[in-house]
């Protein structure tokens, strides 16, 4: 496969394949930064991926007072499912389960659109009956007695259907620590990109899969091709120098989004150069078949 070359690092003209996907977001808010992220982080919690976990999920951008509805500091959380039914039901149970029980937390919509999933409309019931709904500005909330005060939450949050989730990059290069070094450099820069989000730890997933696998009813295996271990004994995609393979997935609002995260992310890794990080990059596809949005990497070069 041809590459081109930047720093060092060899990028293959190759494309990143990622597919439709139904997503929301809220604005979560608490009496300091510390408490709104615990929120958001408990709330994003278990959501890498929709294979096994229902949704995907993660902060994407922490916010200042003066950003959010109620002026305090606060964290917006974005949530990604196959179908708005799962999102639904992930949404509420989410809220309700990590949200609402975290001490002096608020949630508000984070995301506009025609369609809408209830929030605190359906959070409400907790109450009992002692709920109250307030209409301010046009916009409709539930206040909620818990046991600190009261849980102020929206009553719905917007829905749209034009996410794109799956947007990757693989990073390989010569020891675990330098494909680490460069991926965390690229989760620094992806951060910055509002509206785009890496579901899995700390943006980062090692066990990066491919389509089926030998076992029935195995959905995913892991993606051999790729593993240094196996190379020698199946048909693999490193070279020798190649030592340590990670991977970086990225969700987004729109397209567009995903196609700056991962710009975003290809120019941190070529930035940081071949000595100290990833010798190569590369990305995840299914020749096409899988998603109608391919991101090709010479075209997402800094």
């Amino acid at each position: 496969m041809q590459s081109m070359n930047v720093n060092g690092v060899a990028i293959e003209d190759t494309f990143a394949e990622a597919f439709g996907m139904r997503a929301t977001a809220i604005v979560i808010t608490g009496p300091d930064a510390k408490w709104a992220r615990q929120a958001a982080i408990s709330m994003t919690g278990f959501a890498t991926s929709v294979i096994g976990c229902g949704c995907e999920a993660a902060i994407d951008v922490e916010m200042d007072p003066a950003e959010t509805p109620d002026g305090r500091p606060g964290c917006r959380v974005m949530m990604f499912a196959v179908s708005t039914e799962e999102l639904q039901k992930q949404l509420q149970n989410r809220v309700g389960q990590c949200v609402l029980t975290a001490p002096g937390s608020a949630c508000f919509a984070g995301l506009d659109g025609e369609t809408q999933l209830k929030l605190g409309a359906a959070i409400r019931y907790f109450g009992d009956g002692w709920q109250i709904s307030k209409k301010l500005g046009g916009r409709h909330y539930w206040r909620i007695p818990v046991m600190d005060g009261e849980f102020l939450c929206e009553a719905t949050t917007g829905l749209t259907k034009g996410a794109v989730g799956g947007g990757n990059l693989l990073l390989l290069a010569g020891s675990s620590e330098k494909a680490l070094r460069a991926a965390e450099a690229a989760v620094v820069a992806i951060g910055k990109v509002r509206g785009a989000i890496m579901p899995f730890p700390g943006g980062i997933v090692r066990s990066g899969s491919k389509i089926g696998g030998k076992y029935k009813g195995m959905i995913a295996s892991t993606n051999d091709a790729f593993a240094p271990i196996l190379r020698g004994v199946i048909a693999s995609a490193l070279d020798a120098d190649t030592n340590a393979v990670l991977e970086i997935v990225i969700d987004g609002e729109n397209s567009d989004a995903v196609a700056a995260a991962m710009k975003a992310g290809i120019k941190a890794v070529t930035d940081l150069g071949s000595e100290m990080g990833a010798s190569r990059i590369t990305a995840g596809n299914y020749g096409g078949k899988l998603g109608k949005f391919h991101y090709h990497l010479k075209d997402l070069l800094p």
